[in-house]
């Protein structure tokens, strides 16, 4: 029965997130279990292909990206895929009327991926949108259930929210990025002499999308409230660790939270929600 195949799809999705994303992982475990697997879908689809454009260095890129473009629109329209990721994705995209846009946005910024780049302000612009503002959304179709009233009154938050991420992704991996892929993202930074000044304009852009993120997440149902805030205070954690460190060592490292930390602000989270200290 095709509910077997569903269940391990699922199982997969689960898998690749909890292999590749310890912090998301924790947070999705406080989210309602209703939004398990929808979130886990959403995860491993984006994981998947992320992980062509940077990590499969040995293999046509273009070609696998091509390829799993069209394997989500097969699956998609025939609301299967031979690949579980695939159908574990579809499932929750019909479940939740997630939309091509947001879909469609996200892989046209993964494709840019595929060449190296140096982004001005539109391409920076719109490669954050594809890239993190749009799976924001995604996740925000899931947690809003069919109330298109409250995604649209949560919508700037939650990309918001989506945004600081990735930019506090791109300052945690600058070496990778620049050094091993050849991609500058910030536009207008000359990264062979990245200044503290320059990192504080960034810092600040990140600092503002945080606190209008916030609001939002105050508003979003308690079913879905928890986990977010906890990924929320996760980024917050290594976003304070990224603005301690001097801008030349973050050109030379890979900042981190250890794993037991993020057991201890799990625990945090749990206690501020409970008491209203967001």
């Amino acid at each position: 029965m095709k509910q077997i195949f569903d269940h391990v799809s699922a199982s997969c999705s689960k898998l690749t997130t909890r292999r590749y994303s310890t912090s998301f992982s924790l947070g999705i475990r406080f989210l309602s279990k209703k939004f398990h697997d929808p979130i886990y879908g959403v995860y491993g689809f984006v994981r998947l292909a992320d992980e062509i454009v940077d990590s499969f260095h040995d293999y046509d890129k273009v070609y696998l990206m091509k390829k799993f473009r069209a394997d989500t629109v097969d699956a998609l329209e025939n609301k299967i895929s031979l690949n579980p990721i695939l159908n574990s994705f579809q499932q929750t995209v019909h479940s939740y009327g997630i939309e091509w846009e947001l879909i469609d946005t996200f892989l046209i910024s993964m494709e840019t991926d595929l060449k190296s780049t140096v982004h001005d302000k539109e391409s920076y612009d719109r490669y954050i949108l594809g890239s993190a503002e749009v799976v924001g959304l995604m996740c925000l179709r899931i947690f809003t259930e069919l109330d298109s009233n409250l995604y649209d009154a949560l919508k700037p938050s939650a990309m918001k929210l989506g945004s600081a991420f990735q930019k506090i992704n791109f300052l945690r991996d600058l070496k990778a990025d620049y050094y091993d892929l050849g991609r500058t993202y910030f536009p207008e930074v000359d990264f062979e002499k990245f200044s503290s000044a320059e990192k504080e304009i960034i810092q600040a852009d990140i600092e503002a999308e945080f606190n209008a993120a916030l609001e939002g997440i105050k508003e979003l149902p308690v079913s879905s409230r928890t986990g977010v805030y906890l990924a929320y205070i996760y980024y917050r954690k290594l976003f304070s660790k990224i603005k301690e460190t001097p801008a030349e060592k973050v050109m030379s490292t890979r900042i981190r939270i250890p794993d037991i930390n993020k057991v201890g602000l799990l625990f945090q989270s749990v206690i501020r929600l409970k008491l209203n200290l967001y």
